[in-house]
């Protein structure tokens, strides 16, 4: 008899355990299906800057993460040359040019390595023409953008290896840049062409660490 009349109350108890965790579970299936909007932002996320990685790609053509100056000068209002000075003590040689796309501008970057501070010479050619031999050098565009790095010095003056090519540097990933033209080092400059798809404006600033000229078209109005 009281063998029997255990088996009941197990069967209660058994029920009760039951009831308790069904009721434990709803909570956790009402929090799993609120997870399911924001899931649904996240991938809305995705969708909504589908070039984040296609922006990583471009930026192989311009690997250095710290290219762009956050005091970077505004845009011109127009197209006119700019210049700079070089430091007294400059003696530099570019040893590498790369080209990259970002939000409403192309970037070209002139990096050089020496001594002193490189100085500038930027402005807009109606033909691009090598420094020496006047003769002319083809550049793909519409319009050609002549940067002219001052303070230079050659190889053998600097101990730094020159930029080598490719040579015309092709602006992947841009839109207003066409090329890079590389021309020569001639008595204490550097020049090379840019390519551009119209005489937009541009900005010239200089980087230091490694040491940079940094050359940016605004995009056609």
């Amino acid at each position: 008899m009281t063998r029997r009349s255990l088996v009941p109350a197990c069967t209660l108890l058994a029920a009760a355990v039951l009831l308790t965790g069904c009721a434990g579970e709803q909570p956790a299936t009402a929090s799993a299906s609120g997870t399911v909007p924001a899931t649904g932002t996240a991938s809305g996320a995705d969708e909504v800057d589908p070039t984040a990685g296609s922006g990583e790609e471009s930026g192989a053509t311009d690997p250095a993460g710290d290219d762009g100056g956050t005091s970077a000068p505004s845009f011109a209002a127009d197209t006119e040359p700019d210049t700079a000075e070089a430091s007294a003590d400059a003696l530099v040689t570019v040893t590498d040019i790369r080209t990259g796309r970002h939000d409403g501008f192309d970037r070209v970057v002139f990096e050089v390595d020496g001594t002193g501070t490189p100085g500038w010479d930027v402005r807009y050619v109606d033909a691009a023409t090598s420094q020496g031999s006047g003769q002319p050098v083809d550049v793909a565009g519409d319009a050609v953008l002549q940067v002219t790095v001052t303070g230079v010095g050659y190889p053998y003056d600097t101990g730094v290896e020159e930029y080598a090519g490719p040579d015309p540097l092709p602006g992947q990933g841009t839109e207003t840049v066409t090329e890079v033209a590389y021309d020569a080092t001639f008595e204490g400059t550097t020049v090379a062409f840019v390519g551009t798809s119209g005489r937009a404006p541009f900005r010239v600033y200089a980087l230091e660490d490694p040491s940079r000229i940094v050359v940016e078209v605004a995009d056609p109005a």
